[in-house]
């Protein structure tokens, strides 16, 4: 009957074929419940595709190859101060249920209620110290279905769960990451925004670094980034820079040092040789930790922010595929790489 009701929530575990624990639900006028998932069926909140790396999205490869579950994950937010907000794995569909199949991950607590882990899982990492330019990140831990913590399993779909971690909630902070398995999520507060760089002041760092005028110390040609809704097009002055040794220069098409690796140039100033890529400024205000000038590039992509921002997420391990993680550029998803994923820029000054 509680399934059937389309008034009522409920959460089925199905422990074999003749055998199904529902769990039913009730209406809580203290909190609101927002969803995440891949489903564009009306009870999900934020549609959420693939991160494709590079952000070369391709609408077909999405559809096929997805692993983020249509039902991935609720949030569920007090309606007073301080609006405290929780994660819990897997969303109710459009009927209002939850099914765990006979595969997924299940099990009853000692308390006698049941729980259980969605296919591929969500992962949550909670930063220590926040979302500042103090901040280092936290350890990866898997929410289940009734928002307890636990340790990673083996593989993201192994039928084993994790060890319980009692001392951690499921209570979201600035900065959180959530993993859904083919994209990664951010979580920040509305106070976390508010101390954050605004579009606007990183259109003023990206006028202020223009008007000191870098020069190519090889063309001589002024350099200059250009605007945030030039995005996509490489421009005649964009900044490039060689990223094993920082050196920005303009466009030139000499420093081949091989033929198979159409990538390794070396630096005309200091020899190096390296990737030599058009440099972007990362305009998603969101993920500065800090209002600082743009002076760091990741590698290999050419995203350039903050010393303390490029350095955060140079260290964050950023789940990948089934039990891989590491770093990635937050701009673009790009995998990094090179010494310390990120390189300090050399510009050049006007001669006069």
């Amino acid at each position: 009957q509680a399934i059937s009701c389309k008034g009522q929530h409920s959460i089925s575990y199905t422990l074999s074929r003749n055998q199904t624990v529902v769990v039913e639900y009730t209406h809580d006028k203290d909190t609101d419940m927002f969803q995440v998932g891949r489903s564009t069926e009306s009870p999900i909140d934020f549609v959420v595709t693939d991160t494709i790396s590079g952000s070369q999205n391709n609408d077909e490869t999405q559809i096929t190859q997805s692993t983020i579950s249509r039902f991935a994950c609720r949030i569920v937010c007090d309606r007073s101060p301080p609006y405290t907000a929780r994660i819990f794995a897997a969303g109710f569909d459009s009927s209002k249920n939850i099914f765990l199949g006979e595969k997924a991950a299940k099990w009853k607590n000692p308390d006698g209620h049941m729980d259980g882990l969605t296919t591929n899982g969500v992962l949550v990492m909670h930063p220590k110290g926040g979302f500042t330019e103090e901040s280092k990140p936290g350890v990866w831990r898997e929410i289940s279905v009734c928002g307890d913590v636990y340790t990673l399993r083996e593989t993201r779909s192994a039928q084993q769960r994790g060890k319980l971690v009692e001392n951690e909630t499921n209570v979201l902070q600035d900065g959180s990451l959530i993993d859904l398995c083919g994209a990664t999520l951010l979580w920040r507060t509305a106070d976390g925004l508010f101390h954050t760089p605004t579009q606007k002041h990183i259109e003023a760092l990206r006028q202020e670094i223009n008007a000191a005028r870098p020069q190519c110390p090889v063309g001589l040609n002024t350099l200059a980034f250009p605007s945030i809704n030039r995005k996509d097009v490489v421009e005649e002055k964009q900044p490039w820079a060689y990223l094993s040794c920082g050196h920005v220069h303009g466009y030139h098409n000499w420093g081949h040092r091989s033929d198979t690796e159409a990538n390794e140039r070396e630096c005309p100033m200091c020899r190096t040789i390296g990737p030599y890529v058009p440099l972007w400024l990362g305009c998603e205000a969101g993920f500065y930790v800090d209002a600082g000038p743009p002076t760091h590039a990741f590698t290999p992509c050419g995203h350039v922010c903050s010393e303390k921002s490029a350095k955060y997420w140079s260290q964050i391990p950023l789940p990948h595929g089934t039990h891989a993680f590491h770093a990635a550029c937050p701009f673009c998803a790009t995998q990094l790489s090179g010494e310390h994923n990120c390189i300090k820029l050399i510009f050049q000054g006007p001669i006069d």
